[in-house]
C-alpha cells in the first residue's frame, strides 16, 4: 500500500516576502522616511544607544535633497513621533518643525550627506561597545559571519578634536568615510550610512553587536580571524544595503505594532 500523497509545495509567488516599497509620490516617500526615522529612533532608545542629548539619525528629504529630517534636540528617542521630527537645511537651520537641532551633530551629518549623494540616512550614537572599540582605535575584525559584512568596508577617523561644530572637521570626517558604509571615530563612537533609514539603522545595530563580540572575544583569548577570501565572499553576500533592509524588518514590525503612536 502507498502512503498518503504528500502536499505539493506552494508556488513561490504566493509566499510573502517584504521588499523596499516603491512610492507613487514624493509626499508618500517623505511620509515613509519619516515613519522609519521615528521608528529607528525608538529602537535605538530601547537598545540604550542614547546618551544625554548625544546621538542622531538623519534622513534626506526625497524632494529637497539638501535638507534632512532629524530627531529634535533634547527629546528622548523613545518618545519621538513622526510629527516631532525636524527638517533642517545644509547649514543646520530649521525649515520645518517646532524644535532645535543639535548643531554639533548635524554638522557631521550634513557633510556626510553632501559628500555621499547615494546616502539617504546617517546614524551616529555614542553606544557603549562602539565607544570602547573607538577608544582602542580599532576596526571591526572578521571574526564572525556578521562582522564580515563590515570587512574592508569600515574606515577609521584617526583623530579626536573635541565636540565637532566646525564644517571643515565635518568634511574631514566625510572624507575618511569615503565610499564605505561605516566609520569608527577614534575616542568618540561610530557612524553608519545606508540607502534607506532601515539600512543605516541596521548597520549601526549590527556594528555595535560586532564591537561587543570583538571586545568579549579579545578579553577571553585570541580570536581566530576568517581568512581574506572567505571574509570578502561573506561581505558580498551579507554586506549590501538590501540585505540590511531585510534584516531590519522584524525590528520595524515590532516597534510599529507595539508602539503605533510613533506614527502620529
Amino acid at each position: 500500500m502507498h502512503g498518503p500523497t504528500p502536499p505539493l509545495p506552494l508556488p513561490t509567488d504566493q509566499l510573502r516576502f517584504a521588499m523596499p516599497p516603491m512610492h507613487e509620490s514624493v509626499e508618500a516617500e517623505r511620509r515613509h522616511r519619516k515613519e522609519r526615522l521615528a521608528g529607528a529612533l525608538r529602537i535605538f532608545g530601547r537598545a540604550g544607544f542614547e546618551d544625554g542629548v548625544s546621538g542622531h539619525i538623519t534622513a534626506r528629504d526625497p524632494e529637497f535633497s539638501d535638507c534632512f529630517w532629524v530627531n529634535p534636540f533634547g527629546m528622548p528617542f523613545k518618545h519621538v513621533t513622526v510629527s516631532d521630527l525636524v527638517l533642517a537645511n545644509q547649514e543646520g537651520q530649521v525649515v520645518e518643525g517646532r524644535y532645535h537641532v543639535n548643531q554639533a551633530a548635524f554638522t557631521v551629518h550634513a557633510q556626510v550627506h553632501a559628500a555621499r549623494p547615494d546616502v539617504v540616512a546617517v546614524a551616529h550614537c555614542h553606544s557603549v561597545h562602539g565607544r570602547a572599540v573607538a577608544a582602542l582605535g580599532d576596526l571591526i575584525d572578521p571574526i564572525t559571519q556578521e562582522s564580515c559584512a563590515f570587512y574592508e568596508d569600515v574606515a577609521l577617523y584617526d583623530a579626536y578634536t573635541g565636540v565637532t561644530v566646525d564644517i571643515e572637521e565635518g568634511r574631514r570626517i566625510a572624507g575618511a568615510l569615503g565610499s564605505r558604509k561605516a566609520l569608527v571615530l577614534r575616542n568618540h563612537g561610530m557612524l553608519t550610512v545606508g540607502d534607506s533609514v532601515d539600512a543605516a539603522a541596521w548597520w549601526f545595530m549590527s556594528m555595535e553587536r560586532s564591537c561587543q563580540v570583538q571586545l568579549m572575544a579579545k578579553a577571553a583569548g585570541r580570536p581566530v580571524l576568517i581568512d581574506h577570501k572567505l571574509a570578502v565572499a561573506t561581505r558580498e553576500q551579507l554586506g549590501g544595503d538590501l540585505v540590511a533592509w531585510i534584516n531590519y524588518q522584524p525590528l520595524w514590525q515590532d516597534i510599529s505594532r507595539t508602539e503605533p503612536d510613533l506614527l502620529s
